[in-house]
C-alpha cells in the first residue's frame, strides 16, 4: 500500500505567457514550482509531470525505492521497464552505451521520441534489473528540461494512469493517483486527441533500428534515422 501524502498541485504558467510581474490568480511561480518538485523528488517522493506528450509520473532513477513506488502506484509490471529522462543530450552518455552519431540525437531531441540503448554500468541496477537495455527521453518541454537539470540526474519517467488505463493529457484525469503523489505539475491541457506517448526506438544494434512502440512524430523519427542517417529497419531476421 501506499502511504497517502499532503499533495501539493502547483500550476504552471502556460508556456505562451510573457510572465507577468503580477503572478495570475491560482497559478504559482516556476522557480518555486521547481524548487518544490526538486525537494519532492530529492526526498524520495513520486511526482506528477506534463510532458510533450502526455503527463507522466516522475521518481529519481537511481532511488531504488521510489521505483518500487512508481511500480506500486501505477499498479505497474514489474518486467515493463521503465524511461529515463535526462536534461541534455551530453547526459545520455552517462547512462547509455550510444552507438549513432550525436548529431542523431540532436536531430531527434529533445522531442517526443524515447532511443533505447544498452545501459552503462552507473544506472541505478534496481530499474529495469532484467534487461540490458534502457530507454532515454529529453522532452520538447521548458520545465522538464530544468527540472532535469536541477537534479543533476535522470528521471524514471513513465504515464500518468493505472497501467492498461488511457494516458492522460490533464491533471484531472489522473485525480485518483493524486493522494500517492507528493506534487502534481499542471500544466494545463498537453497533447492531442490521439494521447500518443513517444515513439520508442532501439538503437542499440550498430547500423539497425526497431521501432518499439509507434507514437508521436514515428514518420519523422523513421526519416531521420533511414534518409539521413542510413540505419537500416531491424526485422529480426538471422
Amino acid at each position: 500500500m501506499c502511504k497517502e501524502l499532503k499533495t501539493k498541485v502547483l500550476r504552471l504558467l502556460p508556456p505562451t505567457s510573457n510572465g507577468p510581474s503580477v503572478q495570475p490568480e491560482g497559478y504559482t511561480d516556476g522557480a518555486e514550482i521547481l524548487s518544490s518538485t526538486v525537494k519532492a523528488l530529492k526526498d524520495g517522493h513520486v511526482v506528477a509531470v506534463p510532458t510533450d506528450t502526455i503527463y507522466g509520473l516522475a521518481c529519481l532513477a537511481q532511488n531504488s525505492e521510489a521505483v518500487r513506488k512508481t511500480y506500486n502506484i501505477k499498479e505497474r509490471n514489474g518486467h515493463k521497464p521503465l524511461a529515463i529522462c535526462v536534461g541534455e543530450i551530453q547526459d545520455i552518455y552517462k547512462y547509455c552505451k550510444v552507438k549513432v552519431k550525436e548529431a542523431l540525437l540532436s536531430d531527434l531531441l529533445p522531442g517526443p521520441v524515447t532511443l533505447v540503448f544498452e545501459r552503462s554500468e552507473a544506472l541505478n541496477t534496481d530499474l529495469n534489473p532484467f534487461t540490458p537495455l534502457v530507454g532515454v527521453r529529453i522532452p520538447d518541454h521548458t520545465f522538464m528540461r530544468r527540472l532535469c537539470q536541477m537534479c543533476a540526474e535522470p528521471l524514471a519517467l513513465t504515464s500518468a494512469n493505472i497501467s492498461s488505463h488511457t494516458s492522460t493529457v490533464a491533471v484531472h484525469e489522473f485525480q485518483e493517483l493524486w493522494p500517492k503523489l507528493a506534487v502534481v505539475v499542471d500544466g494545463g491541457p498537453i497533447g492531442d486527441d490521439s494521447r500518443l506517448g513517444s515513439t520508442v526506438v532501439n538503437l542499440s544494434v550498430l547500423g539497425k533500428y526497431r521501432i518499439i512502440r509507434p507514437g508521436c512524430a514515428l514518420s519523422f523519427t523513421v526519416e531521420v534515422l533511414e534518409h539521413k542517417y542510413g540505419l537500416s529497419e531491424d526485422t529480426g531476421d538471422k
